[in-house]
């Protein structure tokens, strides 16, 4: 049903003697179609296909919908680099190679299209509202994409977000500050996850609107908590969905379907009240000329889009830019506290990359590379997302099967990330991976090719930014040495909080 559903129409096989498989070597397994005997037929690929309501049961009992990544991470160490699952209605292949990926999206073609959330798109059905982009295809979202690119994406455009997003980062650093004075202890020991939502909302908003909300105060709007809320309720709601029908689940009234109306009801009207604002400052041309007025007034001043199509995908943007990032930040505060030898040596990198540059932070950017590389090892180990898809475009070739045109192929970023056939210990949080060896196809925390994250870039500013401030202020520490493990809400999120201690370094304010 969701093949159905969503993929585009099979391309008609090719029969003739003169078709050749592609050399069954790595990237190279482009080519469609294929014949030939070397080459294995879809039904003969392994895993757990044949049906889909029983495994949904065994999925159940085994609450998948909060451990996939462990039960993904489980299925390629049983089955291999390639099986086949369908659970409910929910069926695709999973690989975990880089040389597969690389394969998967050299052929996803001019129009790539990756799994729609069922859940948001009957959500937007049900209010009569728009869709964004993330959730569009075809020629209306390659003629959206590319207008939203050059506003979000493009290296001239993301230098305006660094003064905004190094406001709020010192905004952020100034209220740690008032903690430990308020602590009398010299530090500050907390449960940081709702202090990075509330960074991260005031943040991603300050570069959307132009315009800040003021999160970062004692107390804040109530308005503005409950928006992420409702941003953390609708990620846990959307899960179960992607594998039970969003429309039987509405049509019984069910109690998940209730809660994730409620919830995207509270973002689209957090966000419908932010936009308004915004249009009615755009209309009056209130905004100061040589201040950047932020994306939504740029993509007005524009006109190329309609409001209605601006608003849904500046909604996305700002959903999708709390629980996210904010939970990549927590993941690598932690990390770096369990690692203080590379804190010392980003530390060592910031100051070097800030004296080089005069102090300015844009300069500094492009000299800190094991700072981005802190991130991707972040995102190695704690990647957002369990995987990453694609719909085949044609017929395919990995590891020697044939994947018909119109399946939907996902590589395992979370169990990627974990096997020792593709990073050198693994388990170890070492920043210095990325700068040095072959990396070819394994960051892919933020996607690839013209269906990447659109918000990558204002993501990758923020949380760069955002560890500038807080490396040159504090010391990182945590009295929890072992692993915290994770569980799934839509995105992977710590299974239990993370407490850390920020404790000012000798010569800071």
């Amino acid at each position: 049903r969701a093949q159905r559903r969503l993929a585009p129409p099979k391309a008609p096989r090719c029969s003739r003697p003169t078709c050749r498989s592609a050399p069954a070597k790595g990237a190279e397994l482009l080519a469609a179609p294929f014949a030939g005997s070397s080459v294995r037929p879809y039904d003969s690929m392994p895993g757990n296909w044949r049906n889909g309501w029983i495994n949904l049961y065994r999925f159940w009992n085994s609450d998948g919908f909060r451990n996939i990544h462990n039960l993904m991470e489980k299925s390629f160490q049983t089955f291999g680099p390639i099986y086949r699952e369908k659970i409910g209605y929910y069926e695709s292949v999973n690989i975990i190679n880089p040389q597969d990926a690389a394969a998967l999206f050299r052929a996803e073609g001019m129009f790539p299209e990756r799994l729609k959330v069922q859940a948001w798109m009957a959500y937007r059905d049900y209010r009569k509202r728009k869709y964004g982009v993330l959730l569009k295809s075809g020629e209306e979202w390659r003629t959206n994409r590319l207008i939203l690119n050059r506003e979000v994406l493009s290296p001239k455009v993301t230098d305006n977000f660094v003064p905004l997003f190094s406001e709020v980062s010192q905004d952020f650093i100034s209220r740690v500050y008032k903690q430990i004075q308020k602590s009398g202890r010299g530090s500050w020991t907390a449960d940081l996850l709702n202090e990075l939502f509330r960074f991260a909302l005031e943040s991603v908003c300050n570069v959307l609107y132009g315009e800040r909300l003021g999160l970062l105060q004692d107390h804040i709007d109530p308005e503005s908590q409950r928006f992420i809320d409702s941003v953390t309720m609708m990620f846990k709601t959307t899960s179960p969905m992607l594998y039970i029908p969003p429309d039987l689940l509405r049509r019984v009234n069910a109690k998940v379907w209730r809660e994730h109306v409620e919830a995207w009801d509270v973002i689209f009207m957090h966000a419908d009240r932010c936009i308004q604002n915004i249009y009615r400052e755009f209309r009056l041309k209130k905004k100061n000329e040589d201040d950047f007025p932020g994306i939504l007034s740029n993509l007005l001043q524009q006109d190329q889009l309609p409001i209605e199509d601006i608003k849904a995908s500046v909604t996305e943007l700002m959903a999708g830019g709390v629980d996210t990032t904010s939970t990549s930040l927590l993941w690598t505060l932690y990390e770096l506290a369990r690692n203080p030898a590379v804190q010392s040596q980003l530390r060592a990198e910031i100051a070097s990359a800030e004296k080089a540059a005069c102090g300015n932070l844009t300069k500094m950017l492009k000299s800190v590379p094991l700072l981005k590389a802190a991130i991707k090892e972040t995102l190695r180990l704690h990647p957002v997302a369990v995987s990453l898809q694609r719909y085949t475009r044609q017929d395919l070739v990995i590891q020697n099967y044939l994947i018909p045109s119109g399946t939907l192929v996902q590589v395992g970023l979370y169990a990627m990330g974990r096997n020792p056939d593709v990073f050198h210990k693994p388990e170890k949080y070492d920043p210095e991976r990325w700068v040095i060896g072959d990396n070819h196809f394994k960051g892919l925390g933020f996607g690839f090719g013209p269906r990447q994250c659109l918000g990558r870039r204002i993501a990758e500013t923020e949380m760069q930014l955002f560890l500038i401030h807080i490396l040159q202020n504090f010391k990182i520490e945590t009295n929890r040495l072992a692993d915290v493990k994770t569980t799934f809400d839509l995105i992977l999120v710590p299974e239990k909080p993370i407490i850390l201690t920020l404790r000012p370094l000798k010569g800071s304010p």
